[in-house]
Order: C-alpha cells, then sequence, then structure tokens
C-alpha cells in the first residue's frame, strides 16, 4: 500500500474513532465544518440527541478566541464568523427538517421501541414542555434544554404547528441558543487560559455543568412566573369571592 494511501487511511480511522461526547475531541478532529454538521444532526436528526451541543459551542467559543491554539494546539482556532453565521443556519435548517417530518410522518416517527438510545420518555418530554409553554414559548426555551431541542422539533410539526409560525421562532431561538453561547465561550475564553492553562481536559465536566443550569435557567424562570401568576389569580378569586353578597 502506498505510504500517502496508508497515511489517509490512518487518518480516517482516528476520525471514525471520535468520541461523540467529548466536544473537545470532536472540536480537534473536524473543526469547524465538525460543529455545523454536529448541530444540524442535533436539532434536525432524531439519532443526533445525544451529542454534546451546548459544551461543543461553548468550546467553540474558546477554540476561536486568541488563546485557541494555546489550549487546544496548533492549528486549531476557528473562524468567530464562521461559527457565529453558519452555526445558527445549521441549528435553524436542522431544527425545520425536524418539523418538516414530524408534519408528514406524524406519530410513525416515534414508533418504536425503547432501547439504550432512544426512549419514549424523550417524546413524552417534548410534548409536555409543547403543552406547557406553548408553541412560541416551547421552540425557543427547548433549545436550551438538552434532548428536548431535538424531539421538540418534529413534535411541533406532529401537534400541527403552522411551518411559518414554526419558522419564526425557530429562527429567534437558534440565534439566542448558538450565538450567545459561542459569544459566552469567546468572551471567556482569556480568563479561562489564566486559570487552567492548556488543561482544559480537566475542567470539562465542571464546565459542561455549570453551562447546562445556565441552559435550563429559561425554564426555572417560566415556571416561577406560572407559579405567581396563578397564585396571584387564586388570590383575586378569593377576594372576588370573599367580596359576594351572600
Amino acid at each position: 500500500m502506498p505510504v500517502d494511501t496508508a497515511e489517509k487511511t490512518r487518518a480516517l480511522t482516528e476520525q471514525l474513532a471520535v468520541n461523540p461526547l467529548d466536544p473537545k475531541e470532536l472540536l480537534q478532529t473536524f473543526g469547524l465544518v465538525g460543529v455545523w454538521a454536529i448541530l444540524f444532526a442535533e436539532t434536525g436528526l432524531l439519532v443526533g440527541f445525544f451529542f454534546p451541543g451546548d459544551s461543543l459551542l461553548f468550546l467553540a467559543g474558546v477554540a476561536a478566541s486568541p488563546v485557541a491554539d494555546a489550549m487546544f494546539g496548533d492549528g486549531t482556532k476557528l473562524s468567530l464568523a464562521g461559527l457565529l453565521i453558519g452555526a445558527p443556519i445549521c441549528a435553524i435548517t436542522g431544527a425545520q427538517l425536524g418539523h418538516f417530518l414530524g408534519a408528514r410522518y406524524g406519530r410513525k416517527m416515534f414508533e418504536r421501541p425503547n432501547s439504550r438510545l432512544f426512549k419514549r420518555e424523550y417524546v413524552e418530554k417534548a410534548e409536555y414542555y409543547f403543552e406547557k409553554f406553548g408553541p412560541a414559548k416551547a421552540v425557543v426555551l427547548a433549545r436550551f434544554i438538552p434532548i428536548v431541542r431535538t424531539f421538540l422539533n418534529p413534535v411541533a410539526g406532529t401537534l400541527g404547528m403552522p411551518a411559518k409560525k414554526f419558522f419564526l421562532w425557530n429562527v429567534i431561538g437558534g440565534i439566542l441558543w448558538t450565538d450567545g453561547i459561542l459569544l459566552v465561550g469567546y468572551l471567556l475564553a482569556e480568563s479561562i487560559y489564566d486559570a487552567v492553562g492548556d488543561h482544559i481536559d480537566r475542567y470539562i465536566l465542571p464546565v459542561v455543568a455549570l453551562i447546562i443550569l445556565i441552559s435550563v435557567m429559561p425554564i426555572f424562570v417560566e415556571i416561577i412566573r406560572e407559579r405567581r401568576a396563578k397564585r396571584r389569580a387564586k388570590e383575586v378569586m378569593e377576594e372576588v369571592g370573599a367580596t359576594e353578597p351572600r
């Protein structure tokens, strides 16, 4: 086998052996195009729900900063413009595909037995948020919830959310999610480097936990608002009942 062919084969083998749950390894192996492809798969294909979207976006923002090569190795710096433009486009396009598939095939998409990866509860959780917050809020908030952001798109199509309405809120949610987390990573990159140097591997799990916590904050805020609104409505009803003549 020629040397160049052997090298290409070895490189392909190394790429195929990449851990899909390790955002740093994904960045180092596939670069900018890999980020785009993973965002599309995570939001548009049911099989992509296990990709680490939040942590990948955060580390991609770090990888676009001036300290990228120092933290990840020479030649790993990504284009910030490419991320800020390409990431939301891929996330929005993927979600539109998910909505289209849900509208076309309905619940047949979800009629599969539970497996190690696919769980019926993932679909039920997406339906819960869709019904609880309404179509518009659900599409935006789901972007910040792992797994739900994958399944809510076809669920929205299955439940009959109009394509134009879905597109509007999909664009808003897609930009807030992708560019928001990218910019946080980019702006914090130098502070992170000053704190941990090139040993970011040791801190990926705490960083991911923090990202997930921040990601679900909109849900907590919405739940608190809903509870307050219900409490106020109950108090008003009690006041009305107390003032009514007997």
